[in-house]
């Protein structure tokens, strides 16, 4: 499973890529607003940023809702760097770019998905990844694990080669629990990677190992 991260901060970014696990950065209008980044031409030269700092692809979205106008943002962001993977809303104008943009060679991320028909449509239209969105469902009581179970079966069934990048992940047991339904991508803010190394056993177990080396070198 590959592992982005959700965030417009490059401290983070960095902190996750020098870990030497991290895939890919995913972001949206929100995460750059989060870090004081507004304006058009701020926003794409960040774009341009995070792609200097990792290896991996870097999901830069859209906010036309409109074909036109996200058919223009997107050759203008897939323009930007070879690792730009055009992020696009999941609605019915954003379908048709994301088919145009898959005759086009151009990768796509299709956002904002709550259900598996959802989900076909966008690999119906050649989507590179599908973002189910697993917290945002857990908040209203739906089972958003099982979202993602579903989608699996789905795109197992047909051979989709569109890739499940799991969002909205909040925790570390979100992290594993993608890991065992088989989700190709999780992306989420750098606690839920971090958060993966800790365990108490671990800690105690290196303390007394420290303190039995200390004890035989004093």
């Amino acid at each position: 499973m590959k592992f982005f991260i959700d965030t417009a901060n490059l401290e983070d970014i960095k902190e996750a890529n020098d870990l030497g696990i991290l895939d890919g950065v995913t972001t949206n209008p929100s995460l750059m607003a989060k870090e004081g980044i507004t304006g058009a031409d701020n926003i794409l030269a960040h774009y341009i940023k995070i792609c200097e700092l990792v290896d991996g692809d870097v999901s830069a979205e859209v906010i036309s809702t409109d074909f036109e106008g996200m058919v223009a943002e997107g050759e203008k962001l897939a323009a930007l760097h070879p690792q730009i993977v055009v992020k696009i809303p999941m609605i019915k104008d954003g379908i048709k770019a994301c088919k145009y943009f898959s005759d086009k060679g151009i990768r796509t991320n299709v956002t904002l998905v709550f259900s598996v028909g959802q989900a076909l449509l966008a690999a119906k239209a050649g989507a590179t990844y599908v973002s189910p969105f697993l917290g945002r469902l857990d908040d209203i009581c739906t089972d958003g694990m099982g979202l993602i179970a579903e989608i699996r079966q789905v795109y197992d069934n047909y051979d989709f080669k569109t890739q499940i990048l799991s969002a909205s992940v909040r925790n570390t047991m979100h992290v594993i629990n993608c890991a065992k339904v088989g989700s190709d991508v999780m992306t989420g803010p750098l606690s839920s990677i971090t958060g993966l190394l800790k365990h108490p056993l671990t800690d105690s177990g290196l303390a007394q190992f420290l303190a039995d080396y200390q004890k035989g070198n004093s």
